[in-house]
């Protein structure tokens, strides 16, 4: 059911408000292209802009328009344990197929408050859970010893991984067992991540170019790793364009290239300086997207 392609999302803005007939097109545009699930409200999805209410309406929304034809992980994570569980929870009475639970950021908790952490929200939720490790942005990194006993949990059935640490693939195959479901949060190493065992992505690229990327992460999964390192190295450039400036600011500009959205983030995001952009461009006609 997870496997393959799956988009995180952008959430489009028209007015400074969310534009749901937007956000319904771009899922609309996702599904008809093969991608294989919806991620609404993630980091690519501005989150942290976003009201609580903003939130519930876009995961509503992915589930509805989605309509049951690819599951949808919403995005679940908070650094505060009740409000992740309010979330996760919603989630679940709107008909999303799993949350996508973030390591808590600012706060730093150590092994012990992570495992805690996702346990709670596992033990208060009957909805699976993917755990999003993404020191990066979170400051803590859940160590494996820590992940094989969050992953112990009969609702927690997989990882987000965006470390950039290609080894844990074959280290959670070892500690956690091949049921554990491992995508990855790096479209760049993506192809690395599968040969070694991965299971796809949670794909920012695929928002731009839906079709690609899921042609890519479908010849990973069949082990066709010649057409799969082939288009990996077309989508390449694009890959590296999406993070010349703060996602998601390049693929919203994408997008609004395509006519399919605004290019506006919120504060403090902002657009694209025109380097960048003449860098998606250059990209997306790489990619016979222009």
């Amino acid at each position: 059911m997870f496997r393959g392609s799956m988009t995180a999302l952008v959430t489009p803005f028209k007015n400074g408000a969310v534009d749901e007939a937007g956000f319904a097109q771009l899922v609309e545009r996702q599904i008809a292209s093969g991608t294989h699930g919806m991620v609404p409200v993630g980091t690519t999805g501005e989150t942290p802009t976003l009201t609580v209410e903003e939130r519930r309406r876009v995961i509503k929304l992915c589930v509805q328009v989605s309509a049951g034809r690819v599951p949808v992980i919403a995005g679940t994570g908070a650094n505060v344990t009740a409000a992740s569980i309010e979330a996760q929870d919603y989630a679940k009475q709107v008909g999303a197929d799993a949350g996508l639970v973030v390591t808590p950021y600012y706060n730093k908790p150590s092994q012990a408050g992570l495992a805690a952490h996702f346990k709670a929200i596992a033990d208060a939720v009957a909805l699976p859970i993917f755990v999003y490790n993404i020191p990066g942005r979170s400051i803590v990194d859940i160590s494996n010893a820590t992940m094989a006993e969050i992953a112990s949990h009969p609702n927690v059935i997989g990882v987000k991984d965006a470390t950039g640490d290609i080894q844990r693939v074959t280290q959670y195959r070892l500690g956690i067992g091949e049921d554990f479901v491992q995508l990855s949060g790096e479209d760049a190493s993506a192809l690395g991540y599968n040969v070694h065992g991965g299971h796809g992505a949670i794909s920012v690229t695929s928002n731009v170019a839906p079709e690609l990327c899921s042609k890519f992460q479908t010849a990973c999964l069949e082990g066709k790793w010649d057409e799969a390192r082939a288009l990996n190295d077309k989508l390449q450039p694009l890959h590296e364009a999406m993070f010349s400036a703060p996602s998601p600011a390049p693929a919203k500009y994408a997008l609004s290239l395509l006519g399919l959205c605004e290019p506006d983030v919120r504060l403090p995001l902002v657009e694209c300086p025109d380097g960048v952009k003449a860098k998606v461009r250059s990209a997306m006609e790489g990619c016979d997207l222009l």
